[in-house]
């Protein structure tokens, strides 16, 4: 069914509330945009949906009330269009639905900030080569140089970093 005939099944039914429903169109047409602009944005079915409305109700104003009743249609559209766009890209709208809280947390404390190379230390577990040491009080994960298997409780030296893990060697 085309959006004219359903225009004209409309017309039909009652021409009393002719402007209650050209009014309603342009509310609905007006929330849909605001939707497009905040909630979704690009061109999506909202905004498809609120094109659709503004036109319905457009064509509605010119073939119930004629010229000057179609032309009144699209000044409310446009005014009312306008008004929406511009509330709903201010700042202060942006800035009351937008999350303010900080992340302040870290994913891990990187070695080379509190370890430097020659620090010596202890092997917590056994590495294998991979493992867990404590150097300096704290614990970090580290790899033997060379691949070799580290028994705990053995002496090591800090020779070097890999991403977060130090690299030891046994003394």
């Amino acid at each position: 069914m085309y959006i004219p005939q359903i225009v004209r099944i409309l017309v039909q039914i009652n021409l009393r509330y002719a402007m209650w429903l050209i009014i309603a169109l342009i509310i609905v047409g007006v929330l849909l945009l605001v939707a497009e602009l905040v909630l979704l944005p690009g061109l999506s079915v909202a905004g498809i949906g609120a094109l659709i409305c503004y036109g319905i109700a457009i064509y509605f104003g010119f073939s119930t009330y004629g010229t000057t009743g179609g032309l009144i249609t699209i000044g409310g559209v446009l005014a009312v269009s306008i008004a929406a766009t511009a509330i709903s890209l201010r700042a202060k709208t942006w800035k009351r639905l937008a999350l303010t809280n900080e992340i302040d947390g870290k994913s891990q404390v990187h070695p080379e900030d509190t370890v430097s190379i020659g620090d010596k230390g202890i092997t917590i577990t056994r590495l294998a080569p991979m493992g867990k040491v404590d150097v300096g009080g704290e614990t970090f994960e580290a790899k033997s140089l060379g691949n070799k298997y580290l028994d705990p409780k053995t002496k090591v030296e800090v020779v070097g970093f890999e991403n977060f893990n130090i690299i030891v060697k046994s003394l």
